[in-house]
């Protein structure tokens, strides 16, 4: 790792305690959202609708951080996104209007969104590719850790202590930013052996990672939206029941996500992504058939555990890519991620009117799809040997 370090002030410890404020901040903003804006805002199911889908604009727009770049360091950007998203966190309980919400939302999702393509790009700098795949999955166990603590925390503020939701925003965001705000001011600005290219390109050998990221969002958008409207429409699962099934999600990443990463490290991208996709196309086919909530409560929670293994795809970005890439490649696959998110919520929301099943079939035929693309990465992937077959220079 080629970067400026000083005792505990390495990039390492910068990436673990960026990975808990995120959930500190994000996490209470989405717990608290549909009560809030039900509550206090008096939100229809359009007014949702398009709260929701502006908060996916920024997604849309990542590749614009390569842009940003040409004025400050990957770093510093990041410590500015952090602000923006906790700071949109913060004030969101103060605006509680259809305007008032949509502008809060955009500054935290603008700031959400960067920082996610920055920590990508800047993870996949600082750490090695040995050492890659269980760290990405130890930052995914910490974040899961520090958003259990804020589900617990955020349960005393409003059923023990019963604080209104202006002010638990306000806590929520503003432990985050202090966090922050000491950051930037305690760690050195790291620095990475490869200067980053400042402009906005998709290279066809990295069509592969391209598919793999596309899939990887279309897949998101069926978990997100569908699988949890499944428990709630079918099953009737109470808002108690859904905050439960998130704590054993987060509790699993907790205790396996790091294994997780060692197990993509020992047995390669390919066969990771090769079980994930084989169990994905299980878990769709099982949600179409599923008749009893006990096992739709299994699938959902074996569901979020796979999320784990798209790990294996940014290493396998890591292994094929110049290392120059790295940010630009981050903003644009963030981009591609989210085409889907804009598609699929209102496309398959039609079809769910007419056949849930066939929601989750669909969601089956796009992990065979997924499954077949990974079937093109080579057993030892790198620069020049991107793909088995259909090599684009």
């Amino acid at each position: 790792m080629q970067v400026n370090q000083s005792g505990w002030k390495t990039p390492i410890n910068f990436l673990i305690l960026i990975s808990i404020v995120v959930p500190i901040a994000f996490s209470s903003w989405m717990a608290l959202l549909n009560n809030f804006v039900i509550e206090k805002a008096n939100f229809d199911g359009s007014d949702i609708g398009l709260l929701q889908s502006v908060r996916e604009i920024p997604g849309f727009l990542a590749f614009t951080a390569v842009f940003v770049l040409a004025f400050i360091r990957e770093q510093r950007f990041m410590i500015v996104a952090l602000i923006m998203l906790t700071m949109g966190t913060a004030l969101t309980g103060w605006f509680p209007s259809l305007f008032g919400l949509l502008a809060t939302t955009v500054l935290m999702s603008t700031g959400f969104h960067y920082f996610e393509t920055l920590k990508q790009s800047l993870s996949l700098q600082w750490l090695s590719k040995e050492e890659a795949p269980e760290m990405l999955g130890k930052l995914l166990s910490v974040g899961a850790l520090a958003s259990l603590i804020t589900y617990g925390v955020l349960w005393v503020l409003l059923e023990l202590v019963g604080l209104a939701y202006h002010w638990v925003y306000t806590i929520a965001g503003g432990a985050g930013l202090v966090i922050v705000i000491w950051m930037s001011l305690t760690f050195p600005q790291f620095e990475t052996k490869t200067p980053q290219n400042k402009r906005l390109f998709l290279r066809k050998r990295y069509w592969l990672y391209y598919a793999l990221t596309f899939m990887s969002g279309a897949r998101r958008q069926i978990f997100t939206v569908f699988a949890g409207f499944l428990m709630v429409e079918k099953f009737g699962y109470s808002a108690a029941d859904i905050t439960l099934l998130f704590l054993i999600n987060y509790l699993f990443n907790f205790l396996f996500a790091k294994r997780i990463g060692r197990f993509i490290g020992e047995v390669g991208e390919r066969k990771a992504l090769i079980f994930e996709y084989l169990g994905l196309i299980g878990v769709f086919v099982g949600y179409a058939l599923v008749q009893t909530a006990e096992w739709a409560a299994a699938l959902y929670v074996i569901d979020h555990l796979f999320f784990a293994l798209v790990l294996a795809i940014k290493t396998y970005l890591q292994k094929i890519a110049d290392p120059a890439d790295m940010a630009s490649t981050a903003g644009v696959s963030f981009t591609i991620n989210h085409i889907a998110a804009v598609v699929i919520p209102v496309t398959f929301g039609l079809i769910w009117l007419v056949s849930p099943s066939a929601v989750f079939y669909i969601g089956a035929g796009m992990a065979v799809i997924s499954l077949v693309l990974s079937l093109n990465i080579p057993n030892r992937p790198e620069e020049g040997n991107e793909v088995r077959i259909l090599k684009w220079s």
